[in-house]
């Protein structure tokens, strides 16, 4: 089975994160957190950087590693890097999402997640309640 990595940003501001609903493909529709393929020769966080610049069209500093999540999709296995991340400068435009939200922890289960993203979840609520 053919592996994709991929990073993931939980860009977060005060207690609140930002999800976007997928435009395009099978999982249309479903909700996760921006991000993208890592290209050759770059770092996962230089992969992040560019990868919301062009999804959002805004600046973001990088921060903690949250986990790595490792994912068996019918066609692929993914293998997720998902750093928490901030906003530095621009507002959010959605290049090739949807729709996107602020959603505080008690929001966090109004939404239809991808499967990976959705094994996050957990983890972000308990962090926003300050667990």
């Amino acid at each position: 089975m053919k592996t994709i990595r991929v990073v993931a940003a939980v860009i977060r501001e005060g207690d609140r994160i930002f999800a976007t609903a997928r435009g395009y493909g099978e999982y249309k529709g479903w909700w996760e957190f921006p991000g993208g393929k890592i290209e050759e020769g770059e770092s996962p966080e230089e992969a992040l950087v560019r990868e919301i610049r062009e999804e959002l069209t805004v600046r973001i500093g990088v921060g903690e590693l949250i986990g790595r999540i490792e994912y068996d999709y019918p066609e692929f296995h993914l293998s997720m890097d998902c750093f928490w991340a901030e906003i530095r400068s621009g507002k959010p435009e959605l290049k090739e999402a949807e729709a996107a939200r602020w959603l505080a922890a008690d929001q966090l289960d109004e939404v239809k997640w991808l499967p990976a993203d959705l094994t996050l979840i957990d983890p972000i609520r308990r962090a926003l309640c300050g667990e």
